[in-house]
């Protein structure tokens, strides 16, 4: 009789998240009760058995090299057993139990470069995608559009001096892998030309038929030129998203003339005191200005400015715009209202005023 066979051990997935929680995560897990903010970026979570463990948040880039994770994980050695984690704002929080450790370990952070805060009426670490580095659909740098607007805002990071939080986001093209759709102030990179077809080169490359269905707004449709197979574009429909060249590298869509950046204002996600809400658009185009985008940086910052003079305690940037008015919006922090602002969008009013918010009188 043949002997049974042994359990078959395979590396596919990735292992059980219980083996990398805190012991006192691990022994109080589902059971806390509340977290406090001891001080901006410091937050101390408290279980129903009393036991607490405190979190340290500080600003770390969405690149970065294997040396910097070596000395976060050995300030987490030195400090908190080793626990850290990374949050999806590319913060990397320490999970101390030992409250004594707090502040030596932001002693170490800010002697190394990197600040503690982002937490409460404060902004948080910025939400982006890649941008030139990686991504084949850019219209901007958007880690260097992020890097060059924290150094701006780094003292809205560190000190809660704002009338509430303020969730900002970046993506380099409107495929908006960086949730611009729904932050308080989102920075999108948009082309403004529709690719430019390699007709020679299509048949050897793309596949047509996927390429075709590849198109949200069906701009796209085979033909022949020059005897050979290729695609045609509808200039009317194309919304310039870069989805065709994701699947066809001879339709190149980067304009370095007529590429750049949108500024949209006023999404949220949060049910508290008022629905969730869409961004809206705030500023239609700023060309890229690399490597600092100083328009960029200085329309935002003064977006905030007038946002943290002038908004209420608690009261969300939409919010504050809402109660101020959208010409009111416009008239404070100087922006100019042109034709793109105006929202001819046929089913606007059906689909984005849709909501499960319920007030309680």
């Amino acid at each position: 009789m043949a002997a049974p066979t042994a359990p078959r051990k395979t590396d596919l997935g990735p292992p059980h998240y219980e083996q990398f929680l805190p012991p006192v995560i691990k022994k109080n897990y589902g059971k806390w009760k509340y977290h406090e903010i001891v001080k901006p970026g410091v937050l101390v979570h408290v279980s129903e058995s009393g036991d607490k463990i405190y979190s340290v948040r500080a600003g770390s880039p969405r690149l970065i090299s294997v040396d910097t994770i070596r000395m976060f994980a050995d300030l987490a050695d030195k400090y908190c057993g080793g626990y850290l984690r990374f949050t999806s704002r590319n913060n990397v929080e320490f999970l101390l139990d030992q409250q004594k450790n707090i502040d030596p370990l932001i002693k170490d952070l800010k002697a190394k470069g990197y600040p503690v805060g982002g937490t409460g009426s404060s902004i948080s670490n910025i939400i982006h995608t890649q941008g030139w580095v990686h991504c084949h659909s850019a219209a901007t740098d958007v880690s260097g559009v992020v890097k060059s607007l924290m150094d701006e805002l780094y003292e809205y990071f560190v000190d809660m001096k704002l009338p509430h939080k303020l969730k900002i986001a970046a993506a380099c093209c409107l495929n908006m892998c960086g949730a611009v759709h729904c932050s308080d102030i989102a920075i999108l990179g948009v082309h403004r030309r529709p690719p430019k077809i390699q007709h020679e080169n299509v048949s050897n490359i793309c596949e047509i038929p996927t390429t075709v269905s590849a198109c949200p707004t069906a701009a796209i449709r085979p033909t022949t030129v020059n005897g050979k197979p290729s695609v045609q574009i509808d200039e009317d429909r194309c919304m310039f998203c870069a989805n065709c060249f994701t699947v066809c590298p001879a339709m190149p869509i980067a304009d370095p003339l007529n590429d750049g950046i949108s500024i949209w204002v006023g999404g949220k996600v949060s049910n508290a005191r008022t629905e969730p809400k869409f961004t809206k658009l705030a500023v239609p185009f700023i060309p890229n200005n690399p490597p600092r985008w100083p328009e960029v940086t200085s329309t935002v910052k003064n977006i905030v400015k007038v946002y943290a003079s002038d908004g209420r305690r608690y009261e969300r940037l939409s919010e504050w715009i809402d109660r101020i008015g959208w010409p009111k919006f416009f008239s404070m922090t100087g922006l100019e209202f042109t034709k793109y602002h105006i929202d001819d969008f046929k089913h606007a009013g059906e689909t984005f005023k849709r909501s499960t918010h319920i007030k309680f009188q």
